[in-house]
């Protein structure tokens, strides 16, 4: 990558790179990358052994795999393939629900390719690159919640010669294309799932939608601004990425990579090493939002950045509350919010910080649920912990409290990284979404890639040598993690783990970077990101990752969806998506008929037409996948 490539290019991803460059490898990252090449995989400095963590006793070779096991999947799998539509196995049926730019009011107007809307429309539209989704049911109505993490830029303002924003009303359409998305859903007289348009529980929630802030940073110096000089209220949210469910009926929306829309009108101002440390720069990235909202501008608001990165709970069903962001979990690149009950009534959440290098979190609430009870605080304070994986298949949760870190509570819900690097967390390579099995107390994260392990350090200069949980130096494919807490107690300090799978490529390689043996040519893939259970307790895994299908990803096609069977480490493909999109988000219908899947920023390369086809402009959406035959999906 280039540090002159247009602004409008870079992902988030390549946008931290520029702004925090990391150290040049040194000497013993050399000797690491060479205990873990091809001849020497886990030798040398590594003293255990591949087979050791890999699924642990559910382990299957290729060959038993092969021999035949009780069928859960129900479905035949699919080929990888480079189309430029969603396949999905025989017996199985696609339908569109919602797309970019469709209006979720009758007062607004049908999307308009000419023009892609104006700020006033889409604030009154699905947004843009729809993530992490979920459905609700109340008193015989339905409502979906869906993330809109951020906007294919080039085409949002493709109608301006340079594709590029021009105006203030550009800008502010592409402001509007972010948030969440809450509207009500039912099926039409066909049987096919549509947006209740008008509907009284419709919602968009912006970045100036008023918000609450609430639990140990609430009110502290760094959270205070002119606009809100009591440091409790705040405006908006955005790059909503993943996002979790309570038992109490909220949704929660999870604010990823907030750094990216900040800037100064001279890109010459130094921002803090605590701004630097979460990839805030001075520097406009191709958004803009600084230029019709000076609290983007670090310059004259640096405590504005303080005030984004957590967890957003939202009644979805009650469209005038005020959203609240949950400080007591902590502040990071929050990928999604994995919400479970301990035997005790407490609330645990696991929390994922989606950057090379950083941790994997998990938060326990003070109080307890309470099934006929008001349990709208109970996300308000508790205790914040983040992973220690040991080499010897166990591992911890460290407590991030004053006496540990040094730090007051609220400067460790405000400064979440520097606190878990300073009791020595594991690095690892970036924990995008955490799942939780219904059927079993064990927990998932998806470890989605790191091209820096082994070779740099990540944002705080933490080491990022190779270790059991994290075996692979420049780690292109990923890989699923899972652990079981001690006592099948989500809440308890101590946990044994494994790695579910190994993401790589068997036609291309012949040693760890072929992957795990429950991967091989007809079901490989890289680059893991969105994973969910069903009820059965079936892992769905969804891929963000290189769809070249070259080189190290040949046979690999475009990104997908596969489900894994946890207890024999089986592993199908399910779904394969359009060209140049991410698979993300999913859901069920409270019949568990209809699975809803989304699909983001298709032909971000520009090669896709989808969903519409021929020269139409290609856009992200949630789609409806079920089973001819109208049988249970999930």
């Amino acid at each position: 990558m280039s540090a002159d490539l247009p602004n409008d290019d870079l992902s988030f991803d390549e946008i931290d790179e520029l702004i925090s460059p990391r150290a040049e490898e040194t000497d013993f990252d050399r000797v690491v990358e060479t205990a873990l090449s091809r001849r020497g995989f886990l030798g040398g400095v590594m003293t255990f052994g591949l087979g050791s963590f890999l699924v642990g006793t559910t382990a299957l070779t290729r060959d038993a795999l092969a021999e035949g096991h009780a069928d859960r999947f129900g479905f035949a799998q699919i080929a990888a393939n480079t189309d430029d539509t969603i396949t999905v196995p025989e017996g199985f049926e696609w339908q569109q629900v919602v797309t970019w730019g469709d209006p979720l009011f009758a007062d607004s107007t049908s999307f308009d390719e000419a023009t892609r809307g104006t700020a006033a429309t889409q604030a009154r539209a699905f947004g843009d690159n729809n993530d992490g989704m979920s459905i609700f049911t109340k008193d015989g109505r339905t409502v979906m919640a869906i993330n809109n993490e951020y906007t294919n830029r080039k085409v949002l303002w493709g109608n301006n010669p340079d594709a590029k924003w021009a105006t203030a009303d550009d800008v502010k359409k592409g402001m509007n294309a972010h948030g969440v998305s809450i509207f009500e859903v039912a099926r039409d007289d066909a049987g096919n799932w549509q947006v209740v348009v008008d509907s009284g529980l419709n919602r968009r929630i912006l970045p100036e939608t008023d918000m609450d802030l609430t639990g140990p940073a609430a009110g502290h110096d760094l959270l205070k601004t002119h606009a809100d000089p009591t440091g409790t209220t705040t405006k908006g949210t955005w790059n909503n990425c993943g996002n979790g469910e309570t038992p109490w009926g909220t949704y929660l929306t999870c604010e990823e990579n907030f750094n990216g829309y900040f800037s100064a009108a001279d890109e010459a101002h130094e921002v803090s090493a605590e701004l630097a440390r979460y990839g805030v720069s001075s520097k406009d990235w191709g958004y803009g939002w600084a230029s019709v909202d000076d609290r983007f501008d670090v310059s004259k608001n640096p405590n504005e950045p303080n005030r984004a990165g957590y967890i957003v709970e939202i009644d979805p069903f009650d469209p005038t509350s005020t959203p609240k962001k949950r400080t007591a979990l902590g502040r990071f690149k929050h990928e999604n919010a994995a919400v479970v009950l301990a035997p005790n009534g407490k609330a645990v959440v696991y929390l994922g910080d989606d950057e090379r290098g950083e941790f994997l979190y998990k938060f326990v609430s003070h109080g307890t649920y309470s099934a006929p009870g008001n349990n709208s605080d109970l996300l308000e304070s508790g205790d914040l912990f983040v992973a220690k994986f040991h080499d010897d298949m166990r591992g911890e949760w460290l407590a991030l409290t004053p006496e540990t870190t040094g730090m007051s509570d609220a400067e460790i819900r405000i400064h979440t990284r520097q606190a878990a690097s300073s009791v020595g967390a594991t690095t690892m390579d970036r924990p995008e979404w955490v799942a939780v099995n219904p059927t079993k107390a064990e927990a998932y994260v998806a470890l989605t890639n790191n091209k820096n392990r082994g070779k740099k350090p990540n944002a705080g200069g933490d080491d990022t040598t190779a270790n059991a949980v994290n075996p692979r130096v420049e780690n292109h494919y990923g890989q699923i993690a899972r652990w079981m807490p001690d006592d099948e107690d989500h809440s308890s300090h101590g946990f044994s783990w494994n790695l579910f799978a190994l993401a790589g490529n068997p036609d291309a390689h012949n040693d760890a970077y072929a992957g795990s043996e429950n991967i091989n040519a007809g079901n490989m893939f890289n680059s893991p990101d969105g994973m969910a259970f069903d009820s059965t307790g079936l892992l769905w895994i969804q891929t963000d990752g290189n769809y070249s299908n070259e080189e190290d990803f040949a046979g690999m096609g475009n990104n997908q969806m596969l489900a894994g069977d946890t207890v024999t480490g089986e592993i199908r493909r399910f779904l394969v998506g359009p060209k140049e999109c991410e698979v993300t988000g999913v859901c069920w219908s409270p019949d568990r008929r209809t699975m809803f899947v989304g699909i983001q920023h298709p032909g971000e390369r520009g090669n896709s037409h989808f969903p519409d086809g021929g020269t139409s402009l290609p856009r992200s959406g949630v789609f409806a996948v079920r089973r001819v035959n109208g049988g249970l999906i999930g």
